[in-house]
């Protein structure tokens, strides 16, 4: 007879993004070109993350104009400076800054011209939605008015930056050092209903909450998160890579079990958003940190339902089975005892 019980868990982590130990960097140029548009070539490389568009808002916020102004070049390192491999939830933090600062030179360039143009104080110079103006004034004129009135000043407005974490190892004798330049911080609570026949867990719901510094993009944030949540739901319940005499025993699909799209909970996505004090942009990722409460809430849930802690990965149905007629054989036990 099936005998469904349900259990809420909490767990809270930290993750230190960019690479481990090593001096990462990101480099990247940009232009301010004919026609008020920009365009910004960088090593970056897109699997799906999402990160071309965050770094077209970030030109865009930067230089002044439209996001769909914004041309991301190529990432051939042959024809665009390094910008390093896409993992270690580094995209957002290395390249977004160093595409801000590399925006932020291009932009000043302009400004220098325009405000020599229009006799004004460079800093009272503004941009955005594809239009110039000086505050306190009535000089204003379209991006394109201005990249050109630069050019036949014999002006291009371009850019060009570099962005350095700067990490050291670990001392061998003490643990002093400094792993990662910035940390992020999260919490979940997981809802889980345990079949206690059958040992099978469905996750109902997760409850995340995320510190990412800044938010460039909401819901691609809250994209990142709810995949990180599916990728460890995956690896918590269900993913089993076996091996017997060095060969596998789980060689596709249907014994390597993954998540589909019935397994997956609704996910509540709360954005913290708490800048990083050393970028200039205050941002940080949250590709990787999504995954880390994930399986610990999970686990902590089923304790929470069925009484028993699972202690190795995944959690499959037959290990939950063993562990409750575990729990009931000592229970008659101490009774026995008693």
């Amino acid at each position: 007879m099936m005998a469904l019980k349900r259990g809420r868990g909490v767990a809270g982590g930290w993750y230190g993004i960019a690479r481990t130990a090593s001096i990462d960097r990101a480099s990247t140029w940009a232009e301010l070109d004919d026609g008020g548009t920009a365009k910004v070539v960088t090593g970056v490389t897109e699997i799906g993350e999402g990160i071309l568009t965050v770094l077209a808002q970030i030109a865009a916020e930067e230089l002044g104009v439209r996001p769909w102004e914004v041309t991301i070049g190529d990432n051939d390192t042959a024809r665009a400076p390094e910008a390093a491999h896409a993992g270690a939830t580094r995209q957002t933090y290395m390249i977004g800054n160093s595409v801000a600062l590399a925006c932020r030179e291009a932009r000043q360039r302009l400004y220098e011209q325009m405000a020599d143009h229009w006799g004004v104080e460079v800093s009272s110079l503004a941009s955005r939605d594809g239009e110039i103006w000086s505050e306190g004034s009535n000089h204003r004129c379209t991006m394109r008015e201005a990249v050109d009135i630069s050019k036949k000043r014999g002006v291009v407005p371009v850019g060009s930056a570099n962005f350095t974490a700067h990490h050291t190892g670990l001392d061998g004798q003490d643990g002093s050092g400094r792993p990662w330049q910035a940390y992020v911080f999260g919490a979940q609570v997981a809802e889980v209903e345990v079949d206690t026949m059958t040992g099978e867990v469905q996750v109902l719901g997760i409850w995340a909450a995320h510190d990412v510094g800044r938010a460039v993009n909401p819901k691609g944030v809250e994209g990142q998160i709810e995949g990180g949540v599916v990728q460890a739901i995956g690896q918590g319940l269900m993913e089993h890579y076996e091996t017997k005499d060095g060969r596998t025993t789980t060689p596709g699909f249907a014994k390597y079990i993954l998540p589909t799209a019935l397994d997956v909970p609704k996910v509540t996505s709360v954005i913290v958003e708490d800048p990083d004090p050393i970028g200039p942009l205050g941002v940080k990722g949250i590709g990787e940190p999504a995954m880390v409460p994930t399986i610990p809430a999970v686990m902590n849930a089923i304790y929470d339902a069925i009484g028993v802690r699972i202690t190795s990965l995944p959690a499959t149905p037959d290990k939950i089975v063993e562990a409750l007629r575990k729990k009931n054989e000592s229970a008659k036990a101490v009774q026995s005892a008693a």
